[in-house]
Formats: C-alpha cells, structure tokens, sequence
C-alpha cells in the first residue's frame, strides 16, 4: 500500500465566489452551484500517477486564454512533497494547451496561504478552440517528495497567496 500524504479539499464557497468574480460575472446562484458541484481530483486508475482536475465550469479557449482560471481546490500536503500541475497530455497534443508559468507547483504550505491554499490555472493554447464542459477533467496533479541541502536554515513561513514566495 501506497503512503498517503495529501488531501484534497474544496475551498470555501467565499473564497470561491471571490476569486470567480475576479475573472467573470456569475450570479450568486450560479457560483454556489458550481461550488457544489465541484469534484475532488482522483487517479483514473490503479497505476495512474496523476490526480484528474475536473472543470467546475465550461471553459472554451477562446475565453480563457490567457486568463487566471480558478479550480475551487486545496491540497494539504506533508511538508516533505509538493504537488505539480499540468495540463492533461490529449489537451497539450490537440490544442497546444500548457500552462502559462510551464509547470504548476503547489507546496505544502501553500494550503495556510491567505487564499486558502486555493489551487488556479492560467492556460496558453496554440489552438483556442478547445471547449471543455463542466465536469471534464482539463488537467491532472502529481504529488513529487524532494529534498533540501545540508546548510538549509529556513525558517520563514508562508504568509501570502498564489506567487507570493520570495515578496
């Protein structure tokens, strides 16, 4: 049997009407049923390495280009592995789709993050005429241990959101 060192959790439904209202107009009613309609990412199969991220609302390319694309989700992760985000491969095959920053990492203690640890997206796409409906799964995370050097003296905690580190 595998270690289990994460948890995926849905953040709240404010911190997700929030950070919706960022990138678009939605009523209230439309964001509280997104929000409950949200899936936790899973593996596909038994030797799948990848978690799945499933849309919480339609995304078509020529939208959401470009744009900082919320998931609705957290991960608390022991502090020895982080969680790296890509796109799914048939999305990066068919439309060039990739993430804007070239690869996505969550750190452990980006789950206490003033944003709730809320994990997003900004997609850049060769061809924006992918179209993917709420509920498909648009991108899939990996969970990696890595380690430190023998002189690391860090002691400085996290304290800000998404891109914070090093500010």
């Amino acid at each position: 049997m595998k270690k289990r060192i994460a948890q995926f959790e849905k953040v709240s439904f404010t911190r997700f009407m929030c950070d919706m209202l960022d990138v678009g107009n939605w009523t209230a009613e439309e964001l509280s049923e997104m929000h409950d309609n949200i899936k936790l990412p899973t593996r596909a199969t038994n030797g799948s390495a990848g978690y799945d991220f499933y849309a919480p609302f339609d995304i078509n390319g020529a939208e959401w280009d470009g744009k900082v694309m919320p998931t609705g989700i957290r991960c608390k992760i022991d502090g020895d592995y982080f969680l790296m985000i890509m796109p799914r491969s048939g999305l990066g095959f068919k439309y060039g789709l990739a993430l804007s920053n070239t690869v996505g990492i969550i750190d452990s203690d980006y789950y206490k993050a003033v944003n709730e640890g809320h994990i997003k997206a900004k997609f850049k796409a060769d061809d924006t005429s992918y179209h993917i409906k709420a509920g498909d799964r648009f991108m899939q995370g990996i969970f990696m241990p890595y380690g430190i050097t023998d002189d690391d003296d860090v002691t400085a905690d996290r304290t800000g959101g998404f891109g914070s580190t090093g500010n």
